[in-house]
């Protein structure tokens, strides 16, 4: 058996078709959905993460702009540029590329952001919502991995889910998501004693460690659903997952690739989230 391919790229590029129709739909109407970054600093990674979202919002339609900020930036004048944009009524969705400069509490600058324009679904009014099931903003990547299962009809409810990872990001949302969903769910993360027992009762298994290849055909029943979230980068400069993607394939009946998987998918749900603010934002006005 041979693991189908569960591909992030072809599917966000079917969701941002769809997005487009409907940018187009609310711009004859007189909203045009717009996103502001923030980018406090230079680092090269989250300057390449800035402009794979500045290129997604320009192939739907979706209007965009980036606030580059220097990284000895007070985290005053940070929450102040923030708050402004919350009062902007032409910013929909508000992103603060993360992380930040150690001398700026991330926290301090999720919980500033209005809800309504937390478009990243990392506010804690936001997250309240989604742990007990109201509509809401969900956090980028775990929306695009239910959407990815979904799209192949792979059953959730009434199965075991295993979610390696507790971060606040991924881990622990993804998981509240499957319980939404009827999932029985477990995690499990660096202190987690004999990892084995549980990912080889895992019917649905999603991998956000942050190590290279570290699950193996030995981690998996035979047949499971393998969603990689880990995004590494060898000597030779290409990308790996968390899951030894040639081993795995051949145990698993679904598996998503690095590249190509999950990656595309959390800016497609940054663009489904920035259309849902606007369109909430303008009916509330």
């Amino acid at each position: 058996m041979t693991a189908e391919i569960i591909d992030g790229k072809m599917l966000s590029n079917e969701l941002k078709t769809n997005m487009k129709d409907e940018v187009i739909s609310l711009k004859n109407s007189g909203i045009t959905p717009h996103l502001t970054v923030i980018l406090v600093g230079d680092n090269p990674a989250s300057r390449s993460y800035v402009k794979g979202k500045e290129k997604a919002c320009a192939e739907t339609g979706i209007s965009s702009n980036l606030i580059e900020l220097r990284e000895d930036i007070t985290e005053e004048k940070l929450l102040n540029e923030i708050e402004k944009l919350n009062n902007d009524t032409a910013v929909h969705g508000i992103l603060v590329q993360l992380p930040l400069p150690d001398h700026i509490e991330e926290q301090k600058v999720i919980e500033i952001i209005s809800p309504q324009k937390d478009v990243d679904g990392f506010h804690p009014i936001n997250i309240g919502r989604m742990m007990t099931g109201q509509d809401t903003f969900l956090p980028c990547t775990p929306h695009g991995i239910i959407t990815m299962l979904k799209s192949k009809n792979i059953p959730i409810e009434g199965k075991h889910a295993v979610v390696l990872g507790r971060s606040n990001i991924v881990g622990k949302p993804v998981g509240q998501l499957l319980l939404n969903e009827n999932a029985t769910v477990t995690y499990c993360h660096s202190r987690t004693n004999d990892l084995k027992q549980y990912t080889k009762n895992a019917d649905i298994l999603i991998v956000a460690l942050g190590k290279a290849h570290f699950i193996t055909k030995d981690h998996i029943g035979e047949g499971a659903t393998v969603i990689d979230v880990g995004i590494n980068r060898l000597d030779d400069g290409s990308l790996t997952g968390d899951v030894d993607f040639n081993d795995v394939k051949e145990k698993a009946s679904y598996i998503t690739p690095v590249p190509r998987g999950v990656g595309p998918m959390t800016i497609t749900m940054l663009l489904s989230n920035t259309i849902k603010a606007a369109k909430e934002l303008t009916t509330s006005e």
